[in-house]
């Protein structure tokens, strides 16, 4: 835990509650933000919020301090979401999370290159909408790991789970994000499903005039074609397209 985190906590149980203030206005809008892709509804994530902030100060003389503050916080939170989630009938809603999206005025590139900044608000859209599409199992780790860029461990003790599991969960949802995120061309213009089929069988070779050599060639030497080859004959992942550049790679 950093310092300064270290020191606002001790003056809070020493009787300084606005040291408290100053943690909630540090963590408020992370916090937040990390409520909303979980509970996907502005209000119900501010509640989330409301209600982890209020039994984190009544709980704090329990916080042994053996972790990141945010980590702790977050693990109420995240608790208080699963909480609320149960109670109500599962409702996706993405006008949530695309109001972040869009150009900044304060961000003079902006005015350098309006269409990147258009570019970029349509990439988080599509991302968004994939990510909400993901399984709730799935989507935890993905916006865990790769949005709010935590340890293996942080979310292995968010989860009550262990981080071999949390790998391969995270594994298989970037996988599914990214096959989530194909039908869309470099354009973001959606394919249609004939334009999709033609392209999955360019992308195996099959169509001999777009390569200009036979299927059987290709077969023969893959390392030619600069493919990806798979054990048992599986087919090679399609590399992601356009958006999925949001997505953290590695790790």
């Amino acid at each position: 835990m950093n310092d300064d985190d270290r020191r606002l906590i001790a003056e809070c149980l020493g009787g300084k509650r606005d040291a408290f203030g100053e943690l909630v206005t540090r963590y408020q809008t992370r916090l937040y933000n990390a409520a909303l892709r979980l509970v996907q509804s502005p209000d119900d994530a501010a509640d989330v919020v409301q209600d982890a902030f209020l039994s984190a100060y009544q709980a704090l003389h329990a916080f042994k301090g053996d972790a990141e503050f945010f980590t702790w916080l977050y693990r109420i939170a995240f608790n208080t979401a699963i909480s609320l989630k149960r109670k109500k009938r599962p409702v996706v809603s993405l006008e949530a999370q695309s109001g972040e999206t869009g150009i900044d005025p304060n961000d003079p590139s902006e005015y350098v290159k309006p269409g990147a900044a258009l570019e970029r608000s349509e990439d988080e859209r599509q991302l968004t909408e994939a990510i909400a599409r993901l399984s709730s199992e799935h989507r935890e780790v993905l916006v865990f790991k790769d949005i709010e860029g935590l340890k293996y461990e942080d979310i292995a003790e968010l989860l009550g789970v262990p981080i071999g599991t949390i790998r391969s969960r995270l594994h298989r949802a970037r996988l599914e994000l990214r096959a989530l995120l194909v039908p869309f061309d470099e354009d973001g213009a959606e394919r249609t499903p004939e334009q999709e089929a033609k392209r999955e069988r360019e992308q195996r070779g099959d169509l001999r005039d777009s390569h200009g050599a036979s299927s059987q060639e290709n077969s023969d030497h893959p390392e030619e074609r600069g493919g990806t080859t798979t054990p048992n004959g599986a087919e090679p992942l399609t590399p992601p397209p356009h958006p999925a550049r949001w997505i953290r790679r590695g790790d």
